[in-house]
This record gives C-alpha cells, structure tokens and sequence, in this order.
C-alpha cells in the first residue's frame, strides 16, 4: 500500500491528520511541563530517561501518564 501525499488526501482525512498532530504536540507539550516541575521522588526512573522517551510519538507521552508518574 503506497503513502498518500497530502494532496492525495480528502478534506476529512487532512482534518484528522491535523487534529491528531497538534494532540500530539499539546500530550508532548504537557508531558514535558509536568515532568519538569514534578520531584524526582514522584516519577517512577531516572527524569533524564523520561525525557528523551517524550519524543517517541505516540507511545512516550502515553507511557509517562500510565507509568512514569507516582
């Protein structure tokens, strides 16, 4: 199955391609901020690892709500 470039896509398909990268970007956003105020002691592994997890999209901000938070 061939990728579809974007002016292959139908409104509703750009529609959601767009909706879910900026969820992305707002879950990354949060993630980030909360890790970054939150005390060493009330994140379960080392900060500097969650860190760069954060990037792996989609699954390391998921990750960080459901396992990296005390």
């Amino acid at each position: 199955m061939a990728k579809k470039s974007w002016a292959d896509m139908t409104p509703t398909q750009k529609k959601i391609v767009v909706v879910t990268g900026l969820a992305e970007v707002a879950l990354t956003t949060w993630c980030a901020k909360d890790l970054k105020q939150r005390p060493a002691a009330m994140v379960r592994g080392p900060k500097l690892l969650w860190g760069p997890l954060l990037s792996v999209q989609p699954v390391g901000p998921i990750a960080y709500l459901l396992v990296g938070r005390r």
